[in-house]
């Protein structure tokens, strides 16, 4: 049944909006004055909510499973779970997939295979975990453990985001303040020029950069919006992000926090398949797929090779020196007491904590030394200008 947007008044004159669901906008009206209420307009909620959202995130998706999940281990049947949701109050492409979703279940087919053509955003783990919940009887802890996990990368991504902003805010003030010393200050020494000859080699080059500075500065503006619109572009290409992400990973300080913060994710994404009774070949290709660093899933990509060929895992990850000793002990013991995926997620909770006190630690570093080098430039540019203001008295006298 379609559902309707109305903005209605009441006895008391007051402004009311809501949703209700009828057969028609005439059906709408009647159910509302029947409530004793005026009615103001009357609209579809379908085009309401087109127009109203933006593009799908990932947190809807995440949301949208959660509650798909909680239905199911609450014993709601499948269909009834998928059919909820697709009349739920969701993003418009969420609501069409389980739409669709729930069309597919009626004619037989199953949920994993609906879920992995439905069209949301979703990695090859989660389909795989609906699969072998299908299999053991347990979707809705599986789907629970898929929304888990994706809400764990979320998290990871936005905490890597807001540890940027600080030092993001902190550079670009300090691009701006180099930006009009060069266009508004150091021109109005321009006429300084006129002494080149005599000038020391620091105050030429600042007086020369801020007059060339200022009569190009359309032409500079034009450059930086172009730089930030190719840089943006850039970051949306996956290959281009996992390059730039790769090179990152082989600096000093940076390198060891993106290295766990990916390490963490992998052992995340297969104690979570494990858990859920996927095979360990299956759940190491899922977990090597899911890695950020195109270094590090290379590196999984023969730690898998090895298990295949007949190496404990344990022995694969030492062997390839994926871990830590602590990693390759907690792994060790997982194997032999038949507890892999508890002792995995202990192990990326390990590596989750020490990326923190390691992401704490870049942004130690990288403030200061952010301070330090725009500090250095302003100083520079001001030194410039003192060193020819005082060549040009000196020439005067």
């Amino acid at each position: 049944m379609p559902r309707f947007h109305y903005q209605v008044l009441n006895a008391q004159g007051v402004s009311l909006e809501g949703m209700l669901r009828a057969d028609s906008e005439r059906d709408a009206a009647r159910q509302l004055e029947r409530r004793g209420l005026s009615v103001v307009e009357i609209r579809s909620g379908e085009s309401t909510g087109r127009t109203q959202r933006g593009r799908l995130r990932h947190a809807d998706v995440i949301l949208a499973l959660q509650e798909l999940a909680t239905m199911l281990t609450s014993g709601v049947s499948i269909a009834d779970a998928v059919g909820s949701q697709a009349v739920g109050a969701h993003h418009p492409k969420i609501v069409a997939a389980f739409a669709t979703m729930s069309r597919d279940l009626q004619r037989g087919q199953a949920f994993s295979a609906t879920l992995a053509k439905c069209g949301l955003p979703l990695p090859e783990y989660v389909i795989q975990l609906a699969r072998a919940g299908e299999l053991t009887g347990e979707l809705g802890r599986a789907l629970r453990d898929a929304s888990t996990q994706l809400e764990y990368e979320q998290q990871l991504r936005n905490e890597m985001r807001n540890a940027l902003i600080y030092p993001a805010v902190l550079v670009m003030a300090g691009v701006a303040a180099v930006a009009i010393m060069f266009v508004f200050v150091v021109p109005k020494f321009a006429s300084l020029l006129q002494h080149a000859k005599d000038l020391p080699l620091l105050a030429w080059l600042v007086l020369h950069a801020g007059t060339w500075t200022r009569a190009n500065f359309g032409l500079l503006s034009v450059l930086l919006v172009l730089a930030a619109m190719g840089t943006t572009w850039a970051l949306r290409k996956p290959e281009l992000r996992a390059a730039a992400m790769d090179k990152l990973s082989r600096w000093p300080v940076v390198g060891p926090w993106l290295v766990e913060a990916d390490t963490a994710r992998w052992a995340k994404v297969l104690g979570a398949l494990l858990g859920n009774k996927v095979p360990l070949m299956r759940g190491l290709e899922l977990a090597q797929a899911g890695l950020q660093l195109p270094q590090r899933r290379a590196r999984m990509g023969e730690v898998a090779r090895a298990v295949r060929g007949g190496a404990s895992l344990a022995d694969a990850l030492e062997d390839h020196d994926a871990l830590t000793a602590t990693g390759y002990n907690l792994v060790r013991v997982g194997e032999r007491s038949g507890k892999l995926a508890s002792m995995l997620d202990s192990l990326a909770k390990l590596y989750e904590e020490a990326g923190r006190n390691r992401m704490k630690r870049v942004l130690i570093l990288l403030e200061p030394i952010a301070i330090l080098v725009i500090g250095s430039v302003i100083g520079t540019i001001i030194l410039g200008v003192i060193l020819a203001i005082t060549s040009a008295n000196d020439l005067a006298v």
